[in-house]
């Protein structure tokens, strides 16, 4: 724990407020359904003041006390979920309960439901007092964080009914949802009165702090509850018991693997909040007063993981006995400020500074000769007829724009890469012109990938990859204005696809596509700037990025766009369409890194390759990652098809989905099948990996004796970097 704990004067004051509050709210010892929630004791002993005082240090009095109790009313909520529905199992009346939620939860306005339980009162009686002195950015972002939090408690009931346990990734997905750390950090801005900007709440970096932060949180909740919830309550939503079960560990190793994912969550808050937000406050332009009301913000996230650690080892709510003792205090009531925590400050970032150095001490360009596993897809496989012709098409293409330079592609590097064959197996049923604007597309984005690391990556010169990023932005016009002369090949080949791709489109669904492209683009920044650290991602950063490096963003647009205006949007953003999105992206990102890791690895020095990834982070042989990462995608394949059989079917019921809409959602799944399918097939029978084309570089010509990456000569550079401009 990198950051100090310090304890808030209005302790005492919060504890006898939220005591006479939750009293008031009926939610000590008054019965709910012939069940009391808590007691007297129960509030006592949880000590959620005590949590408060930890987790906002510097709130003044009746702020403590309105914070304190929100806390109050999560946990009781969590506490009345659990006996009322949890335990019985009752995911109808579930549902119920938390659909009348949202009537206290006004964006505008007043609340004119009545309330009928103490979760229903207390909520009413919080929102009255918090909302109206926020702006309108934040109580969007307070009321989406706090309905994602009641309503995710449903994904974690059906989990129980049917005793599963979901795989490491969607956990972590949803574990931010129902784990409430989000919401957290919406009422941290509220307790230090200073709000992230409109401009900035929804960038890459913002989201990133906001993400680790809710990990770390989640994480350590983890385990210490770990015995409460899965010996007592039966509950399958653990860090530890996923990793235990996935990973086939003993449970404290589990729990180590859980506690190294916490240190790498905090490594990457800081990384993000040292380099990458004093940098989007110039992007952005934004103000002095704004740039010191997000690091008052920051600030408060630090706080808060030091003192929830603090509250963790002193709630009776948690398995915590001798931890204090264990650790040299300070105990509850003695002084707990800079001086006394800074020696465990130093111990925290000594121990894991192994951790840390290793993430930047990769070997670029080493010998890897292991075995790949293979991948079982259950989908079968479909080819477009139309394949031939479009590889004849795709060539004429590649030459018209200027991919065929002899520097990055020349016509060989072209047909290995062979990527009608991969469009013929995403769009089996496309027409011949369709399935040549999917080739297209396909290739751009495997040239620009190749593109990148070798025109700006030798030189690190991250300025001129942003302006080229910015010059492409500008031949994907929304409305019907002329785009600039093309001066790169790249530019030439997204000039040409632009028109033909959206010409149907509206401007709404066209500014769409081009965020999707803009957001694959700036994704090649990350990977750049990584590079230049010579820094291997923490793994759920590089998940979570790998999804836009590989452009998935573009392909669901594209695919939802074709079908029309039948589906509404809301049924885009419910838990199992984004469940089948993310699990087929992660199949094909995952299915790539496994294909292409000798590629990366051993001939161009990369470091964003899930195996590598995984093999860092735990420490394992390269073959064990190799494992680890095809039983991910074996894991995200279960989890798509029971999405697409169990979660999707419910949804139509709960949110009396048209048939049409039904038929056209069954579609979009279809779509993810010949993906998924399409992609594996690709990787097998495509030349792009194979030994002979590794060796083969366009500059020369012929086939090299070994590696050809950018730090193994010094031709590839030179040639390219006149192209840079």
């Amino acid at each position: 724990m990198p950051y100090p704990a310090r304890l808030n004067p209005h302790l005492e004051g919060a504890r006898e407020h939220s005591k006479a509050w939750a009293r008031g709210m009926d939610m000590i010892d008054v019965p709910q359904h012939g069940t009391v929630i808590w007691t007297e004791h129960d509030l006592d002993s949880h000590d959620y003041a005590l949590l408060c005082a930890y987790t906002h240090p510097d709130a003044g009095a009746e702020e403590l006390d309105l914070i304190t109790d929100w806390y109050v009313w999560v946990f009781y909520f969590d506490d009345h979920f659990l006996e009322l529905y949890k335990r019985t199992g009752d995911i109808d009346s579930a549902r119920t309960y938390l659909d009348r939620l949202t009537l206290f939860m006004p964006a505008e306005g007043e609340i004119t439901a009545a309330p009928e339980n103490p979760v229903e009162r207390g909520l009413t009686d919080l929102w009255n007092r918090t909302v109206p002195r926020r702006s309108a950015g934040w109580r969007r972002r307070f009321i989406e964080s706090t309905k994602a939090l009641l309503d995710e408690s449903l994904w974690e009931l059906a989990n129980i009914n049917e005793g599963r346990l979901a795989n490491p990734i969607e956990y972590v997905e949803m574990r931010r949802k129902v784990g409430g750390a989000p919401w957290s950090a919406n009422l941290v801005e509220h307790s230090v009165h200073a709000e992230v900007p409109d401009a900035i709440a929804a960038t890459r970096p913002m989201e990133v702090l906001r993400d680790c932060f809710a990990d770390s949180v989640h994480l350590r909740n983890d385990l210490f509850s770990y015995q409460r919830e899965v010996q007592d309550e039966g509950e399958l939503s653990n860090g530890v018991l996923v990793f235990e079960k996935f990973l086939g560990l003993t449970t404290q190793q589990a729990a180590d693997a859980v506690n190294d994912l916490i240190t790498s969550r905090l490594h990457q808050f800081e990384h993000t909040a040292l380099t990458e937000v004093p940098a989007l406050f110039d992007e952005h332009g934004v103000d002095p007063a704004a740039r010191a009301a997000t690091f008052a913000y920051v600030k408060g996230l630090q706080d808060w993981q030091s003192g929830g650690h603090e509250w963790h080892l002193r709630s009776s709510r948690y398995m915590n006995e001798g931890a204090l003792a264990s650790r040299g205090g300070p105990e509850l009531g003695g002084a707990a400020g800079l001086g006394t925590s800074a020696a465990r400050i130093f111990s925290s970032v000594l121990a894991t500074a192994p951790q840390r150095l290793r993430a930047y001490t990769s070997t670029p360009f080493r010998a890897v000769d292991v075995p790949r596993p293979s991948v079982e897809m259950p989908f079968p496989l479909r080819l477009n007829r139309h394949l031939d012709a479009a590889r004849r098409r795709n060539v004429d293409w590649a030459r018209r724009t200027g991919f065929l330079d002899g520097v990055v592609w020349d016509e060989r590097k072209l047909r290995a890469a062979d990527l009608p064959l991969c469009a013929a197996g995403i769009h089996p049923d496309a027409t011949a012109d369709g399935l040549d604007v999917t080739s297209d597309w396909l290739t751009w984005g495997t040239y620009a990938d190749d593109y990148y690391p070798v025109v700006f990556g030798p030189t690190r010169d991250l300025a001129a990859a942003k302006a080229c990023n910015a010059r492409l932005s500008m031949f994907m016009p929304v409305d019907d204005s002329p785009m600039p002369v093309p001066a790169t090949a790249l530019e030439a080949g997204l000039a040409d696809l632009w028109p033909r791709t959206t010409a149907d489109m509206t401007p709404q669904n066209r500014r769409a596509v081009r965020r999707a492209v803009d957001s694959m683009t700036a994704s090649w920044l990350w990977e750049m700037a990584n590079q230049a650290q010579n820094r291997i991602p923490d793994p759920i950063d590089y998940v979570e990025m790998r999804r836009r490096t590989f452009g998935s963003d573009l392909t669901m647009s594209l695919s939802r766009f074709s079908h029309g205006r039948s589906v509404p949007p809301e049924l885009y953003r419910t838990r199992p369409v984004q469940a089948i999105e993310h699990s087929a992206t992660d199949v094909a990102c995952l299915i790539n890194d496994l294909y292409s890791y000798r590629k990366e690895i051993q001939y161009e020095g990369e470091l964003h390759n899930a195996v590598l990834v995984v093999r860092n982070f735990l420490d394992c042989p390269e073959q064990r990652a190799f494992e680890v990462v095809t039983e991910l995608v074996h894991a995200r394949l279960a989890e798509f098809q029971h999405a697409a059989a169990i979660e999707l079917p419910a949804l139509f019921r709960d949110y009396d989905v048209a048939p049409d809409v039904q038929e056209m959602l069954l579609e979009y799944v279809e779509e993810f099948r010949n993906w998924m399918a399409g992609i594996l097939n690709w990787h097998e029978n495509v030349g792009r990996y194979t030994e002979t084309e590794l060796r083969y570089h366009p500059v020369t010509g012929s086939v090299l004796g070994g590696p050809t990456g950018i730090g193994t000569t010094s031709l590839r550079i030179s040639s390219l970097l006149p192209a840079a401009h």
